[in-house]
């Protein structure tokens, strides 16, 4: 089941005037039912005990969070560093420490009843560090919990037959000041982009060269140990945490000619990361008004990838083993100079390595590609002021200015060094001139983090995409964000809010081709300038007014414009790889009398296209519709029943292929595929002792 995905590209004008004339209408809607008059009485910090979500009947934290109005979750970026992939949620007050552990994990494991209130922190407030978000969740927990056990057993059965499993047991025991958590995680489930279909070829005519009966089955497993102690220490509190991970992936695709007879194309995927974590969070008090707290974090990981694709004359093997280490030390000093007035100074340091050997061979021979024997190595240091101040209590800024400077330098197939230094200043400004009512206008100077793995060669399927070449002589992506947020509280619970951005682009990374003395080959580049916008509504509307009782429907819906100059052509077009637009909506129901809970996720579909320097390439997945039901005869006992994918979502892939780059080619040769994964029932029990 899906609860939030990342996304981004260009929409058809028509499609985004209706959607978003559905979102204004609304919120119109919303404003036109809200009270005529509200008490001035805006607060930074609004507060949900347990009690208001107790028609839901939650199990986890995590089950709250979802339920909390005017709030949508952020896991966070995976980025290197620990500033910088910040989620918005804290717990007690403190971000948690762990890179490789998942936020909504992170919450799933927390114990609905242990949690005393959630506390919505609306445009920053003294005290608070915001972490760059113009809003956080905070799970304020029962100092004492005692000891929770608690057993999760799932299992779901696939159209096709396939089953996945699923053991969870989560342990914790708090006394006092310390609390000690433990984790297992035993998960065997589906690739649901990889199903049954039809994949046709076409020439650049438009006649039908062939047309294949296509099978793919793809199986995703995880194994997920973790552990943590947090305890008083030295006039402080330390927090330790560690944790072992390994995500095998397996995918069999077979295509099955039918047009003109001949042997079955196979693909034979198989991939496998392995990380391991250990993290030190440590706060300390420096009198009344001060603090200082202090993260140091270790990672190791390793990833292997072969794929083996074969069809008449056409035999091609790939190869791919990649390590990595990341080293964090951060320390931020709090200062509380007034209860109008908080700030914040600190450094970060990090040390990142990335070892990377690719092999690629046809029909037997070997073939070169552009840094496919790579290591690099990265320095990366950053300081940062911040202050918050209310001079009134409905008005608040929060001010900060980060500077980093890194040092990158990659050896092996091509040898580079360089050294940046971005200074990123922020400026937030929030204004609530009542308790209904909250405007926030933010202006940001982004800087895009280098990913590692864009230094190497690598590659999708074999069947789907050809083999990437990498580029070690990149430019971290920037851009200046201008970001505008109207927030309109009603019927109590009820909230509605628009956000406007605008990002000013310069070195977008994005495809572009690389010559060589073996060929041209796709791989990142750095293409110029460019902009992006972007329209986003989300809603939290309890149903008591509309006749439906302890209901609540949240939704989110985030449209995108954006617009570069591609490298072949010269012409402009979308970012490649970003969602025209995302739109998901929840409805839950509390049935106390039958001690049950139902609902119904709907995610809209989306597509996604990437434009290469000899072919174009979209992905799409249709709409994805989920009904459960929870029923819990006790409060340490519940059942969960789901429907998984109830609108039978298919998905696409689209390849339009050019004999030589788009700018001097001929019409393109097509590749489609369309595939199905069908429907899955659901089922699961969760028991707690303690």
């Amino acid at each position: 089941m899906e609860r939030s995905r990342n996304s981004t590209s260009t929409i058809d004008a028509r499609g985004l005037v209706q959607n978003l004339s559905i979102g204004i209408a609304v919120a119109g809607v919303l404003a036109a039912t809200a009270p005529a008059a509200v008490a001035a009485s805006p607060q930074a910090v609004a507060g949900y005990p347990a009690v208001f979500f107790a028609p839901f009947q939650p199990n986890t934290a995590l089950d709250m969070i979802f339920r909390l109005p005017g709030f949508t979750l952020d896991t966070g970026a995976s980025v290197r560093g620990f500033g910088g992939a910040a989620g918005n949620v804290l717990i007690d007050g403190e971000r948690p420490t762990s890179k490789d552990d998942s936020l909504d994990e992170v919450l799933r494991r927390i114990p609905a009843a242990s949690v005393i209130r959630i506390e919505l922190i609306r445009g920053g407030a003294p005290g608070v560090d915001m972490q760059g978000k113009t809003v956080l969740a905070n799970i304020v927990r029962r100092p004492d919990g005692g000891l929770k056990l608690s057993v999760d057993v799932s299992g779901t059965r696939w159209y096709d037959g396939r089953t996945g499993r699923d053991l969870r047991v989560e342990i914790s025991r708090a006394v006092g000041e310390t609390r000690v958590e433990g984790s297992l995680l035993l998960d065997r489930g589906i690739d649901d982009a990889a199903g049954n279909g039809v994949r046709i070829l076409r020439s650049a005519t438009g006649a039908v060269t062939q047309t294949y009966a296509e099978h793919n089955a793809g199986d995703t497993y995880l194994y997920k140990a973790t552990g943590a102690v947090e305890t008083p220490l030295l006039g402080g509190k330390v927090r330790l945490n560690a944790s072992l991970t390994s995500s095998p992936y397996r995918l069999r695709q077979v295509d099955r000619p039918q047009t003109l007879p001949g042997p079955d194309v196979t693909d034979l995927y198989d991939q496998n990361k392995k990380t391991a974590e250990i993290g030190l969070h440590y706060d300390h008090g420096l009198g009344a008004k001060a603090s200082v707290e202090t993260v140091l974090l270790q990672q190791f990981g390793r990833y292997k990838q072969t794929d083996d694709f074969s069809e008449v004359g056409d035999v091609q093997h790939f190869n791919l083993a990649k390590s990595t280490s990341e080293t964090i030390g951060r320390t931020t000093v709090k200062f509380d100079p007034a209860t109008s007035l908080s700030l914040q100074a600190g450094a970060e340091g990090d040390y990142n390595w990335l070892k990377d050997r690719t092999a690629y061979s046809v029909n037997g021979a070997p073939v070169v590609v552009p840094a496919a024997n790579v290591r690099v190595t990265e320095t990366r240091g950053e300081g940062f002021v911040s202050a918050t101040w209310r001079p009134e209590p409905t008005t608040a800024i929060e001010a900060g200015l980060r500077v980093e400077a890194s040092r990158i330098a990659a050896t092996g197939d091509v040898t580079s060094r360089r050294t940046f230094v971005y200074p990123k200043p922020r400026i937030v400004v929030t204004w609530t001139p009542d308790a209904a009512d909250q405007i926030r206008l933010r202006v940001e100077r982004e800087v895009g983090q280098l990913n590692f793995d864009d230094f190497a060669a690598g590659q999708a399927a074999l069947a789907n995409s050809a083999v990437r070449a990498g580029n070690p002589n990149l430019t971290p992506q920037k851009d200046w964000v201008f970001e505008g947020a109207f927030e309109r509280k009603l019927w109590g619970a009820a909230d509605a809010t628009l956000t406007l951005r605008h990002y000013a682009l310069t070195d977008v990374i994005d495809r572009a081709p690389v010559y060589s003395s073996s060929g041209v080959f796709d791989a990142p580049g750095n293409i110029g300038g460019g902009h992006k916008d972007e329209v986003a509504f989300a809603l939290s509307l309890p149903t008591d007014r509309l006749f439906i009782p302890r209901g609540l429907i949240t939704g989110a819906a985030t449209w995108r414009w954006s617009s570069v100059t591609d490298p072949t052509t010269g012409l402009r077009r979308p970012i490649s790889g970003l969602h025209p637009a995302d739109v998901e909506i929840h409805f839950t129901q509390g049935l106390p009398r039958l001690k049950t809970t139902w609902g119904v996720d709907v995610y809209d579909q989306w597509r996604e296209t990437y434009y290469r320097f000899n072919e174009i390439d979209t992905d799409k997945k249709k709409v994805y519709v989920s009904m459960f039901a929870d029923f819990k005869p006790r409060p340490d006992l519940s059942f969960r029943v789901e429907l998984e994918n109830a609108s039978g979502r298919g998905y696409s892939h689209a390849r339009q292929i050019y004999g030589s780059p788009r700018n001097t080619a001929a019409p393109p040769m097509t590749d489609i595929r369309n595939l199905h994964t069908g429907r899955g029932i659901y089922l699961r029990i969760r028991k707690t002792f303690g």
